[in-house]
């Protein structure tokens, strides 16, 4: 637990903080339940207490999810439209390190396939825990496939891969999130080369499914790797583009394919509490608190009422005494599910309506 804001700051100059909190609405059918056993005062305040900027509802078969297409317009594109994932992997690829001159990129992910009653499904990634040395090990597998099929695939680390293929920019494709949890049928890519990334997803799976590696995985209790996911599209030129691009001055917590729209910020922080991006005062900063994530996609809504409570006990109280102490001017709060998102503003002059009182109800749909 972080500690307290206690000091009063006067800030002459403008600073304001934008939280993005994936899965923070809740569910539309458990979303009443939810919200009379969640217990966050800290929250209800800066709800309770805020100036509504914006509401959306998203198509549910979107290739991405709310806070992914967020991110999408806000670094990348302002028109960008989820009828297919953010064009991220040339930003991504530089984020790894890696040259690429030209062409079209996609970001290759590892991942686990079970089936249900009658149909396939996306395991959220996070799940696999594939470490370095397996990765390189399957990746080493599958690369003479995609030779053979005139693709070049290259390795980031163990759970993002790129694969070059100039011939397949308009396939439409959906990111991970979006796809978990869901029949794959309906979110895999779509488009003229579909049939094309079948046949080469087909082959690694084959000889993946005998592999030693997913033998020894198999009798440690972890889940195979069985598949890959293809996502990110994008030229090298648009990642290029993208890496220029800062909208905030500073980020904090941006992880995964999100870190590569961090870093072009002026600066980018990661693994950072409350307390730091406070003390950083940004002039318009951008955290994002993926802690919901995980139990969200799972629908482990236990544990999302007990994350929920720790975020407010560690973040959220922080910055209602860092909005009443003058240390912050504003926090927007950027709150969604799987689709649906609401965008709040509150300052330090709107915590002062001590008449309203802190409720949740901001939350409901």
């Amino acid at each position: 637990m972080q500690p307290a804001v206690c000091h009063t700051f006067y800030n002459s100059g403008m600073n304001q903080i934008d939280i993005l909190l994936p899965f923070g609405l809740p569910p539309e059918d458990l979303a009443k339940d939810l919200l009379r056993q969640c217990k966050s005062p800290a929250l209800a305040t800066l709800l309770a207490r805020a100036k509504v900027l914006h509401t959306e509802e998203l198509d549910p078969f979107s290739r991405a999810l709310p806070h992914e297409t967020w991110l999408a317009k806000k670094f990348l594109s302002p028109g960008f439209e989820p009828e297919t994932s953010p064009p991220i992997a040339g930003a991504q690829l530089r984020q790894h390190g890696l040259q690429a001159d030209s062409g079209t990129w996609f970001i290759v992910q590892p991942v686990h396939f079970h089936i249900a009653r009658d149909h396939l499904v996306l395991t959220d990634p996070r799940q696999l825990n594939l470490p370095d040395e397996e990765s390189r090990i399957l990746f080493e597998a599958a690369r003479p496939l995609f030779e053979e099929a005139g693709k070049t695939l290259v390795y980031g680390d163990a759970a993002t891969w790129f694969v070059q293929a100039d011939d397949w920019h308009g396939l439409r494709t959906a990111t991970p999130d979006a796809a978990c949890g869901h029949n794959i049928d309906i979110w895999m890519p779509k488009g003229d080369a579909e049939l094309a990334w079948r046949k080469l997803q087909n082959e690694v799976q084959m000889h993946w499914h005998m592999h030693e590696l997913n033998a020894q995985r198999e009798a440690r209790g972890a889940k195979m790797v069985n598949s890959l996911w293809l996502w990110g599209g994008s030229t090298v030129s648009h990642g290029a583009q993208a890496s220029k691009t800062a909208p905030y001055s500073e980020t904090f917590n941006l992880r995964g394919w999100t870190a590569a729209l961090g870093a072009a910020s002026t600066k980018d922080n990661s693994d950072c509490y409350a307390i730091d991006t406070i003390l950083a005062q940004p002039r318009q900063g951008l955290v994002m608190i993926d802690a919901l994530l995980t139990s969200s996609l799972a629908s482990d809504w236990g544990s999302w009422l007990q994350i929920m409570e720790m975020l407010d006990t560690e973040w959220f109280t922080l910055y209602v005494s860092a909005l009443q102490g003058g240390r912050l001017q504003r926090v927007n709060l950027i709150l969604t599910n799987n689709t649906r998102l609401a965008e709040f503003s509150v300052s330090r002059n709107s915590l002062r309506k001590f008449w309203v009182k802190p409720n949740l109800n901001r939350l409901l749909p």
